[in-house]
């Protein structure tokens, strides 16, 4: 049976990094398309925020919305409308938004290179078959999902930021480049850098949360704090809560794709 599953970690630093006083926020991982793990987690917040003292709350989504999952139009849908659940929302930009967005805006390489790496779930779920697309010129393929993929669902995506601060936390989807101030970060390095950060021990000047990159569960290291858990495949969607000096993590646990065993 498949239900909520609320996660408090051990052993998260007390007061070495803090969220601004009376706050709390929740950052969700990578959702890729997975409208039914989307609204179970919310349900969990829902829950877990009404448990606790009243505070100003804030959810960020941390970018890749769409694609590799069945459902990239629901999830656009709901967040769109989101249920009341006490907290304002901000959205950050993922590679996978960037490669569609950028794709839709006269850069057919990229549109083509974005059906490959999970768009074609995100097409199938605005009524065309990724099929249809084969050995159509760039343009008439631009046309098609121009004419599927509403307007507004397109504002709507193009309206994300790069980055978002809550206290001592930097929020973004990919990580930063280790060594330069947030000033001089790339969009390019906020939405797609991998293995520089990821295997980097700078200490930056904040904790850095961020998706992107798949983990079995929550990776949590000295400089940064990964929430992607692979929801497509894994069916466990997870957020991390700040409030303070203390950090725990509220999951969703659905039905996973059969060919998932690790990453």
């Amino acid at each position: 049976m498949f239900g909520r599953k609320p996660k408090s970690l051990s052993g998260v630093r007390s007061g070495s990094h803090k969220g601004p006083p009376g706050k709390r926020c929740y950052a969700i991982g990578d959702v890729h398309g997975r409208l039914d793990l989307l609204e179970g987690l919310f349900d969990a917040i829902g829950d877990h925020n009404t448990s606790r003292p009243r505070r100003q709350t804030t959810i960020v989504m941390l970018g890749d919305l769409i694609d590799r999952g069945p459902d990239s139009r629901g999830v656009i849908e709901f967040l769109r409308q989101p249920p009341d659940i006490g907290a304002n929302l901000v959205f950050l930009k993922g590679n996978h938004e960037e490669m569609l967005l950028q794709g839709l805006s006269g850069n057919p390489d990229t549109l083509r290179k974005w059906v490959a790496l999970g768009g074609d779930q995100c097409v199938r779920s605005y009524g065309v078959e990724p099929g249809s697309l084969l050995g159509q010129p760039a343009e008439q393929v631009e046309s098609i999902l121009s004419a599927h993929i509403p307007l507004e669902h397109i504002e709507f995506l193009e309206s994300f930021s790069d980055s978002a601060r809550f206290g001592d936390f930097l929020l973004v989807h990919a990580g930063i480049r280790p060594g330069l101030p947030l000033t001089e970060q790339s969009s390019r390095d906020l939405r797609w850098i991998r293995k520089e950060f990821l295997t980097s021990d700078v200490q930056h000047e904040f904790m850095v949360v961020h998706g992107h990159s798949v983990t079995v569960d929550i990776e949590q290291r000295d400089n940064r704090i990964g929430v992607d858990t692979g929801a497509y495949r894994s069916g466990l969607l997870t957020a991390i809560c700040i409030e303070d000096d203390h950090t725990e993590f509220v999951q969703y646990q659905g039905a996973a794709d059969p060919s998932f065993e690790s990453v």
